[in-house]
């Protein structure tokens, strides 16, 4: 009989599975941090994680743990190489979420070129001669460079072509290993890439440091627009606000932080051209149900000696 520990919320679609699974038990807890769950880790065969940290010290106390099920994509919170050298695979939910992180993304880049706030401010709290400075604008024929060419970036290109934009992406592991077919060509490189840009989409992996900092801003158009569906710690949050503040870009929208919670003190806060969401790119309603029956499936898949090879992300057999 496999223990399984949930951690964090699960939409009751996936509960469901879980309370008609045979040969399981399972329980939950909530919670944000890895104190919420580390004094139950040592009973749990199987752990099915969404956010939370998952690091090596409570790695060390999960004597029984076999496998790990994120509850995601990402999983920058898990040591994946203390995981890995205990001989536990780590499954992601696969390429289901997309579609709503790239809506997202549309979203932010809407409201940013047309400056959403100062509308919205402009009707509640006047002036309402606003409209007439004309600082509204459009991104219709614009210029859209994509950073990070994966799943999400694809579904983005796709989902801007109606608006007849121009299209290009950044995407040095893509660029190494093989560019996907289709129209939109890599640029020669990132400064290229952000001089020419209208707008830039941010779906690339945390790096070690910023890759937008104050000198890529400093390279970008005063009329572009960037928005950041991916990681914090990608965009420099200081730069950012220099940035906007005087001027040396139009508009940001961030659905992302470093760190998460951002602080009450983080300088993008005050400003009135750019807009904020708490992480949530990926957290609909139907994305929610999604995530969470195909995370449970994959705890199913495993234990039954069923699941797909591809969806674990640290090279670990399942044969062992």
């Amino acid at each position: 009989m496999a223990h399984v520990l949930v951690v964090g919320s699960l939409h009751p679609s996936a509960i469901a599975m879980l309370d008609a699974a045979e040969g399981i038990t399972y329980e939950l807890t909530d919670g944000t941090t890895e104190d919420c769950y580390a004094h139950r880790i040592g009973d749990a065969d199987v752990l099915l994680i969404r956010t939370q940290p998952f690091t090596a010290d409570t790695i060390a106390k999960a004597a029984k743990l076999r496998f790990v099920s994120r509850h995601g994509v990402g999983y920058d919170s898990v040591d994946l190489p203390a995981l890995t050298s205990r001989g536990i695979p780590l499954s992601i939910v696969g390429d289901i979420n997309s579609g709503g992180v790239a809506e997202h993304a549309v979203m932010l880049m809407l409201a940013s070129v047309k400056l959403a706030l100062r509308a919205d401010a402009a009707v509640r709290k006047g002036p309402w001669e606003w409209r007439n400075t004309l600082e509204a604008g459009e991104i219709t024929g614009k210029n859209l460079l994509i950073l990070g060419y994966g799943r999400i970036g694809q579904r983005l290109a796709r989902l801007t072509v109606g608006f007849d934009m121009t299209i290009r992406a950044y995407d040095p592991y893509l660029s190494a290993k093989g560019w996907p077919a289709g129209d939109v060509a890599p640029v020669a490189s990132l400064e290229d890439g952000l001089a020419w840009a209208d707008i830039v989409s941010i779906h690339a992996p945390k790096p070690e440091k910023p890759l937008i900092g104050a000198r890529e801003l400093a390279a970008m158009k005063s009329t572009a627009v960037i928005v950041n569906t991916s990681r914090g710690g990608i965009v420099d949050e200081h730069a950012l606000a220099d940035a906007l503040r005087t001027g040396q870009i139009r508009a940001a929208g961030m659905d992302v932080f470093e760190p998460e919670p951002p602080l009450s003190d983080n300088p993008l806060f005050g400003l009135d051209n750019v807009l904020l969401s708490p992480h949530i790119a990926g957290l609909t309603h139907e994305g929610s149900e999604r995530l969470g029956i195909h995370s449970v499936q994959n705890v199913l898949d495993f234990l039954a000696g069923k699941l797909d090879p591809a969806l674990v992300v640290n090279g670990v057999s399942l044969d062992g």
